[in-house]
């Protein structure tokens, strides 16, 4: 589907950028199967995954234009209370691609420019050690940012303990970038191939739940812990499964201190004991999105070879959309699909 072209006009301070790739999300998948709403309704391409160049461009973004970059899934107006107050997660004007406006399962998307992530020079292998391309880097927009600003927001540093429920899109970077920070990974995830996956890339503990209660795994983290003279204060757990297990998984793994990142979707309901945060003087949290202003440390990480991204990527051709999603509904997918539009 064609949603704009290089030769209309984008309005002040927009842009129209040629996608190079869309990544799919478990979250389009919860708008296109589980009848979860998005805030534009339907008829609406959907995709908030997106690298491309800037092909046309309005008053006051045309220093944009010819730029390769990469559309935030998250966009604040950076203007209104929440945002001037450092929250633009709930900014109430946000534009969220493939939700509140067209996404990038299409050739061309029209996007605010505020907010946009210069792409340096791919060619330059000096800054590019990784090798990779624009189509690569598209999963920036939501699975690599999106756990990256949960670690941020929950101070993950050397010394603590990330503890990630589901290494799947989200969790597999997620593991990599708090190793990355120096934190101790933990991966926990019913899938074994997922998990060896991890345990080539900084995880010092990687736990198969298919079988295991949470009594179970908990005591195998604390034995970690213990050795690595880690208190439960300094314990960070980030829920990236999406799944009502995994959910309530992730909730019994708080200790004292203990800090809970909800970074996983799914729109069923989970019973928990609420109590557990007041006794244990913990903090769950949830985490929407990511901050432009954080894009640019994401990719740095990414072209340093830091994290692995080319590894979990999948490239598919746009035409193959249908099938894609048919085959991410399934399940049994470990890698994330990369949509490449024709040209």
């Amino acid at each position: 589907m064609v949603l704009a072209t290089r030769d209309e006009e984008p309005a002040r301070g927009e842009v129209i950028v040629e996608v190079a790739a869309c990544g799919v999300c478990h979250t389009d998948l919860s708008f296109y199967y589980d009848g979860v709403p998005t805030r534009r309704p339907f008829p609406l391409t959907l995709g908030h995954e997106i690298s491309g160049r800037v092909v046309a461009a309005g008053p006051e973004a045309e220093s944009w234009l010819g730029r390769h970059v990469i559309v935030p899934s998250v966009i604040p107006c950076g203007t209104c209370a929440a945002c001037a107050a450092g929250r633009g997660q709930v900014c109430p004007v946000q534009v969220f691609p493939g939700s509140s406006v067209h996404g990038g399962f299409g050739t061309h998307i029209v996007v605010p420019a505020r907010g946009l992530c210069d792409v340096p020079d791919l060619s330059d292998r000096s800054r590019n050690a990784a090798g990779l391309d624009l189509v690569s880097l598209s999963v920036v927009a939501d699975a690599v940012s999106t756990p990256y600003q949960a670690i941020v927001r929950s101070g993950v540093g050397p010394g603590d303990l990330a503890v990630w429920v589901g290494v799947g899109g989200l969790g597999g970077f997620g593991v990599q970038i708090s190793a990355a920070f120096g934190a101790v990974a933990v991966a926990v995830d019913v899938d074994v191939e997922r998990l060896a996956a991890m345990e080539k890339r900084g995880v010092a503990l990687a736990l198969d739940a298919t079988n295991a209660d949470g009594r179970a795994l908990r005591a195998e983290i604390r034995k970690l812990a213990e050795a690595r003279g880690i208190p439960t204060w300094r314990t960070k757990i980030f829920e990236t499964s999406g799944q009502p297990a995994g959910q309530a998984l992730a909730y019994a793994l708080i200790g004292h201190g203990s800090t809970l990142s909800v970074v996983g979707y799914t729109p069923r309901a989970v019973e928990l004991r609420l109590s557990n945060l007041m006794a244990f003087d913990a903090v769950a949290q949830g985490n929407w999105g990511c901050l432009p202003e954080h894009y640019p440390a994401v990719v740095s990480l990414a072209l340093s070879q830091r994290i692995d991204i080319e590894s979990f990527i999948e490239r598919r051709p746009m035409s193959r959309i249908n099938e894609a999603f048919a085959d991410l509904h399934r399940g049994g997918i470990r890698k994330r699909i990369v949509l490449i539009p024709g040209r």
